[in-house]
């Protein structure tokens, strides 16, 4: 039930080891390459685990048309790799073909729901399944969004029927940045399409105009994620969880003591209803 985020540093000792892991999250665009090590050593991890597709690279927000080599190169991984679940965010990142190294914020208007909505549509159709897709941390918003993020991405689900993937930690971080309340974020969306949880840790940025909260999965899970994240398990139950670190990657074991956190909250609050938070 309880995963973590499949990293290069990590790839060998999990190969030979086998720790016990509930499941891992490659990111896609890492094991295009059908004839690369990573796949290779992405082929024997299958055999003992089960694996989740993420990727950063559809830009689905984007004007641009969706990237059919991206598409047939993803459909290829999925179709070999059988995952858990596949995703990408509620962001773009291209313009007229060229690519940014960044998820970029989406301008929430009606004509961006559209336009989402059908890559959305199109992918799910494309690889013949279910899609999840992950709100955003961001840093700034566009003047003329009309329709608050938690009401994009929820029309988003009930117009493509996509699942979404959430990550507790985006939204804590937005929220500080934007102002708005996490449990309205939360309250908005149907938890019957969340088919899969991310937890993460931020960095703080001060500058002289004030702080801004970056999303630089580069630490442990916060307190107040972590409590989130309770509050979501006690209401509506556990589903698949995943422990994100990117940045300053730790030894596996501290992974896994982050991934054995949130298989306590899960257990206890079966059990009890109640629990200390790590």
């Amino acid at each position: 039930m309880v995963g973590v985020g499949l990293r290069s540093p990590h790839i060998l000792q999990i190969i030979e080891q086998r720790p016990n892991i509930g499941w891992l999250e490659i990111h896609s665009e890492n094991y295009f390459n059908p004839h690369s090590t990573a796949r290779e050593q992405l082929r024997e991890i299958v055999n003992h685990y089960p694996i989740s597709c993420h990727g950063v690279g559809l830009s689905l927000g984007s004007a641009d048309p969706l990237d059919k080599q991206h598409l047939r190169q993803l459909k290829h991984l999925v179709d070999e790799v059988n995952p858990i679940a596949v995703s990408d965010h509620l962001s773009w990142s291209s313009v007229d073909g060229q690519y940014f190294n960044d998820l970029l914020p989406l301008p929430y208007t009606e004509e961006a729901l559209a336009n989402f909505c059908h890559k959305v549509e199109q992918v799910q159709d494309y690889l013949g399944r279910e899609f999840l897709v992950e709100n955003p941390s961001s840093y700034l918003s566009f003047s003329h969004s009309a329709i608050p993020e938690w009401e994009f991405l929820h029309e988003v689900q009930q117009r493509t029927g996509c699942g979404l993937l959430l990550d507790f930690n985006n939204i804590y971080v937005s929220s500080f940045n934007h102002g708005f309340d996490c449990q309205q974020y939360i309250n908005a969306l149907n938890p019957n399409a969340v088919k899969e949880i991310h937890l993460a840790g931020f960095t703080v940025k001060e500058f002289e105009q004030g702080e801004i909260w970056i999303d630089t999965h580069s630490r442990p899970v916060s307190k107040p994620v972590w409590l989130l994240y309770q509050l979501w398990v006690r209401q509506y139950g556990a589903v698949p969880t995943l422990i994100e670190w990117d940045l300053d990657i730790p030894e596996l074991d501290v992974l896994l003591a982050e991934a054995n956190k949130a298989t306590t909250i899960i257990t206890q609050e079966a059990q009890y209803g109640q629990i200390t938070l790590p």
